[in-house]
């Protein structure tokens, strides 16, 4: 294993500055890009933008139950993101969203989002499934840091800098040997750090998180 310097750290504290977007216009934000190494803007950061959009042109006691997005092109790192809201439907009990990126003129992404006041209804849930506690895992972080020394250069700083949010993979691949697997995977997660009680923090939060290892 070689030893990796991680200059490009990023914190739950940066993840929620980015998450704190700047109100141009009724319905119209701006949000900052962070430069991960990777040429574009990292998709969640831009999902949870998006999502956060959203949500500040509704009533606080409603929460995002649904959201559906769709990656239009690449966002630039170098530039902020303006998101436009549309308020499509403000009812009783829910309120549609949708959010489109823009960057340079054109559009990157596009959202549609539901939101709910809380209320009783009928609840279903998946039985939860039989895997080891998290404090026996090792971190994901750990796992691709051990063999960084077989990831390329210009990859390396990119896949071994820290992050806001700790993954511990419940099965966990090598990439550079993988198998063949059922299409499901087991991973414990949570935020590295405090977040507000703001239920649309967590949202976003949860909503960047999402985008990691989404393909692998």
């Amino acid at each position: 294993m070689c030893k990796v310097a991680h200059p490009m750290s990023y914190t739950l504290g940066d993840l929620l500055g980015l998450l704190d977007l700047e109100e141009l216009e009724q319905n119209i934000f701006r949000g900052r890009t962070r430069d991960i190494g990777s040429g574009s803007v990292f998709g969640g950061q831009v999902l949870a933008q998006a999502l956060v959009a959203a949500g500040r042109t509704v009533e606080s006691d409603r929460l995002a139950h649904s959201l559906h997005g769709y990656f239009i092109l690449p966002g630039d790192e170098a530039a902020p993101i303006v998101y436009f809201v549309d308020r499509l439907r403000d009812g009783r009990s829910f309120a549609t969203r949708r959010v489109t990126a823009i960057q340079h003129g054109r559009a990157i992404f596009n959202m549609a989002a539901s939101f709910q006041h809380p209320e009783k209804g009928p609840e279903h849930q998946i039985p939860m499934p039989d895997v080891p506690a998290p404090e026996g895992l090792p971190r994901e972080l750990d796992l691709i840091r051990s063999i960084a020394d077989r990831i390329p250069e210009p990859l390396r700083a990119i896949y071994t800098q820290d992050r806001p949010i700790e993954f511990r993979p419940v099965d966990p691949v090598d990439p550079f040997r993988p198998d063949r697997r059922p299409p499901v995977k087991h991973v414990w997660l949570r935020a590295v750090g405090a977040v507000s009680d703001e239920i649309l923090q967590h949202q976003g939060v949860l909503a960047y998180a999402s985008d990691y290892g989404l393909l692998g």
